[in-house]
């Protein structure tokens, strides 16, 4: 039986020191391995027109057609790896090392052997974490045709391979290295009309995206977490993206006289006027949808599209069918009032099956630093209680921009029915309806990919 060969780009690429991330914390590195493969590692191999076609414990070996989709995939995967690990401690940032050649290779099945994939796998081997590896051949081919800055390393003795391999390296920010002031997080402030002091930062490169400030934000805090930070990292890739935090909330001033919808718009109104911005995209997270209608009504002239997540247009006690749903919202206001961010394993249990019923055991700890960090109880309980009292339901036929809603099935917090309703209460907005429960667009969801991904084609120029 004839063998069966062709010519094809290899990449490979492995994990540093996965070995010694698992003994640190074994469930923490599959998590995280999982992530890495599922939100930017598979995403960008189908983008580049590749095919995956082994996968080795935390490493993998992908296929394409051309040295430039391969080097172009490499470069993209490097970067985005990068940005998701910015701000982590040395000891639990997962790197990765990436070799590319172009070579004959055998096929048999799906798989490929070699000479084409063994020097792609050497050449991995000498990447420097975080950067690229490519040989004579991928240079050849790519020379001139990319903005990419190559080092020669020269021949290089690669084990089991005859003959010397001339090698190159991708510098610097060629092979997407986040050094740079983009990925930086520079804390501003502003005071809105009534003296309260509002804490913002905009992070990323690119046109400006604005997150309207939600219940439970903190600047610092959420951009540490890793259970938040691939999105905000994953946005800021395309995007300038300015957040902020709510009055009562985070960075910005926790003792405020008003709590309101129209105390919520005048800072978002505050803060793009701080940050000079003239017309912009808004995203928002649950009750910041609500705001964002609002502003949207308010200002249709600086709002260029609209994109709602786990959102509604009324709050729990609005929308609540008879006595007894809103005695239980009520009740929920109570146990906020009196258990903020207590370490009582009941009231954990209660708010982390709420919010995110698939989280981790670490990350439900995570959740309840996180209340502690971002507010105190009577500042939530104010929140929560004019959150469940909103309504803009006569707004919606006002929202004049392009809309994109999102909601989860089984989101425990903000019922399916209510992203449903804020979807049909505007004029040609999109719904899509994402699998899953957790409430929060956690890392780990192969949904929350799919949120970042719909985002960018929403927000892409036609």
């Amino acid at each position: 039986m004839s063998t069966t060969r062709r010519l094809a780009a290899i990449l490979a690429a492995d994990v540093v020191g996965y070995s010694r991330l698992v003994g640190a914390d074994e469930a923490g590195a599959l998590a995280s391995l999982g992530v890495l493969r599922r939100g930017i590692i598979e995403p960008n191999v189908a983008r580049h027109s590749g095919r995956l076609f082994k996968i080795m414990g935390d490493g993998f070996l992908a296929e394409f057609a051309s040295a430039v989709q391969a080097a172009v995939c490499a470069v993209a995967i490097q970067k985005e790896t990068e940005a998701s690990a910015f701000g982590l401690d040395a000891a639990r940032k997962m790197r990765l090392r990436i070799g590319v050649h172009v070579g004959d290779v055998m096929v048999e099945g799906d798989d490929l052997l070699g000479d084409g994939v063994n020097i792609a796998a050497r050449l991995e081997g000498l990447a420097e974490p975080g950067s690229v590896c490519i040989s004579r051949q991928v240079y050849d081919q790519i020379e001139g045709k990319l903005p990419l800055t190559c080092r020669p390393l020269g021949p290089q003795k690669l084990k089991n391979i005859s003959k010397p391999v001339d090698a190159y390296a991708l510098d610097g920010a060629a092979a997407g290295r986040i050094g740079s002031n983009d990925m930086k997080l520079k804390i501003e402030y502003c005071r809105a009309p009534d003296g309260v002091r509002l804490a913002y930062a905009s992070v990323g490169s690119g046109p400006p995206l604005v997150k309207t400030a939600n219940w439970m934000n903190h600047l610092e805090f959420d951009w540490e977490n890793p259970d938040l930070r691939h999105l905000y990292t994953s946005l800021a890739q395309d995007f300038t993206l300015l957040r902020y935090d709510a009055r009562g909330n985070g960075l910005s001033d926790w003792d405020v006289e008003e709590v309101s919808l129209d105390a919520w718009v005048r800072d978002l109104e505050t803060v793009v006027d701080a940050a000079g911005l003239d017309r912009f995209p808004l995203l928002a997270l649950s009750q910041g949808c609500a705001i964002s209608v609002a502003f949207a009504v308010r200002h249709p002239e600086r709002v260029s599209h609209l994109i709602l997540y786990g959102g509604f247009a009324r709050g729990a006690y609005r929308r609540a069918k008879n006595e007894l749903e809103l005695q239980q919202a009520k009740a929920l206001a109570m146990l906020i009032r009196t258990g903020w961010g207590s370490e009582t394993p009941a009231f954990r249990q209660l708010f982390s099956s709420l919010f995110m019923p698939g989280g981790t055991p670490e990350q439900l700890r995570r959740f309840a630093e996180r209340q502690r960090n971002t507010t105190t109880a009577e500042c939530a309980y104010r929140f929560f209680e004019v959150t469940r009292n909103l309504d803009v339901t006569e707004l919606l036929s006002k929202v004049n921009v392009p809309t994109l809603v999102m909601h989860k099935r089984d989101d425990q917090v903000q019922p399916f029915e209510a992203g449903r309703e804020l979807a049909a209460g505007i004029r040609g907005a999109r719904f899509l309806a994402l699998p899953g429960q957790n409430h929060f667009p956690l890392a780990q969801d192969p949904e929350t990919e799919r949120m970042i991904e719909e985002i960018r084609l929403f927000l892409k120029p036609r």
